[in-house]
């Protein structure tokens, strides 16, 4: 597999994976193009595209994470003909190395939704057996019905680095907020 890591907004990669983007979270809480525009113009997200002969077979959508050199992933996923491969763990691998090597972040957090659904579970072990630690803080956000808690990898040592889930999603609510300001 392949990846490419995108910083501006480019309107041909983004039709190409714009239909994963979509069948993935389109009725699951997904930001509306103009959004995701925003955050492109702010500078405040990166696209990663996993391709296979060309074509896209996954996304994700990061951020970063002011005041504690972190990445967000804010969405990630892997088309369904593609899923159940290994493919979704080697994206992750490709995100630690770039986000490590290419921007020197000390670590990547994600937040899963914490309802004890079979899915949600089926996540949050993914997420462990690829390193990632859960938080036991859970989130309400005001906007969603959902309840979230973070999980995360330290790629470096920090000492800063908050492992509270509550400091943590302080951090995630200022780059949701950050996201849709000045649209």
């Amino acid at each position: 597999m392949d990846f490419k890591t995108i910083d501006h907004w480019d309107e041909g990669i983004w039709n190409q994976v714009s239909p994963i983007y979509q069948k993935a979270f389109g009725d699951k809480g997904a930001k509306p193009e103009k959004i995701i525009r925003n955050m492109f113009r702010k500078q405040i997200c990166f696209l990663h595209v996993a391709l296979q002969q060309d074509l896209p077979v996954g996304l994700a959508l990061t951020g970063n994470l002011q005041g504690i050199n972190a990445l967000v992933i804010d969405y990630i996923a892997v088309d369904a003909n593609h899923q159940g491969r290994g493919n979704g763990s080697e994206m992750i691998h490709y995100l630690k190395d770039w986000a490590m090597v290419e921007k020197g972040f000390d670590s990547i957090i994600i937040e899963v939704e914490s309802e004890m659904s079979v899915e949600n579970l089926d996540r949050i072990h993914f997420w462990k057996k690829n390193g990632f630690t859960l938080t036991d803080y859970i989130h309400r956000y005001i906007w969603v019905p959902e309840t979230y808690q973070a999980m995360y990898i330290q790629l470096s040592p920090n000492e800063k680095f908050p492992k509270d889930g509550k400091q943590l999603f302080k951090h995630i609510g200022n780059f949701h907020k950050e996201s849709f300001q000045g649209i």
